[in-house]
């Protein structure tokens, strides 16, 4: 019961923190929005997609509700950071709660943040004229909720190992980007070269980006089912790895 408890408090702590910062939950809508507007017509006017109603804005529209998702997901990693600077780090770890608890409430909290944006774009998709019913929206946000567990895991993983935000942002500066591009978000996954197609089919969120795609517009590059074993797979060794990394670090730190 203390565990659960425990995980509970953590994930809520995670929650009113986004809360509190109107400013990033406004950005976390705005920006996707812009991409889709401004990137998607742009682009949309010199690409067409006749197999997709709606056209290249409509393709873009999952891969920017999973760019957000890798966004909030990853960089929330720096509440590790911040919480090991203002000392609240050791009163959790005095708590009598295990190690890997803390990170799983972590993550849990992190992901929730991710699904409430995911559900704010979700639920704006007639901007690109994408139809959306409720068992889209339902099964959409049970992948946000999997491949944003598997991101928060990374992000805590690599917090894990860095002292300082500064440190942390060039190191997401390196790995955010590539795992972006790579994703297919912006992209068909299909028809590259075989040196871009591995690099392609080595990122995670290829397969979250692709889940999203089949399930809001029944067009996807891969069966859903390999996509949600990629997914489950990478989200569970994500938090495992982080729990155990998270424990040995802070324990020689105590």
């Amino acid at each position: 019961m203390a565990e659960l408890e425990g995980i509970y408090t953590i994930w809520l702590r995670e929650n009113k923190r986004f809360l509190r910062y109107r400013s990033r939950i406004l950005t976390s809508v705005v920006t996707p929005l812009l991409w889709l507007l401004i990137f998607g017509t742009g682009l949309g006017s010199a690409v067409r997609f006749g197999n997709i109603p709606g056209g290249y804005q409509a393709f873009l529209f999952p891969g920017i509700i999973g760019q957000t998702i890798l966004f909030t997901s990853i960089f929330s990693g720096l509440s590790v950071i911040q919480d090991r600077q203002f000392g609240f780090l050791k009163e959790i770890l005095v708590a009598p709660i295990s190690r890997p608890s803390i990170v799983l409430g972590k993550a849990i909290g992190i992901s929730t943040t991710a699904i409430l944006q995911g559900l704010v774009l979700l639920i704006l998709s007639f901007v690109v004229n994408v139809p959306m019913t409720i068992p889209v929206l339902l099964a959409s946000l049970v992948i946000i909720l999997i491949i944003s567990l598997g991101l928060s895991g990374l992000g805590l993983l690599i917090a894990s190992f860095t002292d300082s935000m500064e440190g942390f942002n060039l190191i997401m500066s390196f790995i955010v980007m590539p795992i972006f591009l790579l994703s297919g978000a912006l992209f068909p996954v299909t028809g590259l070269p075989s040196w871009l197609q591995v690099a392609v089919y080595l990122d995670p969120l290829t397969y979250g980006v692709d889940a999203l795609r089949g399930i809001i517009l029944q067009s996807s590059a891969m069966p859903l089912h390999v996509d949600l074993a990629v997914i489950i797979f990478f989200a569970s060794v994500m938090i495992l790895i982080s729990a155990l990394v998270f424990s040995k670090k802070e324990q020689s730190l105590m």
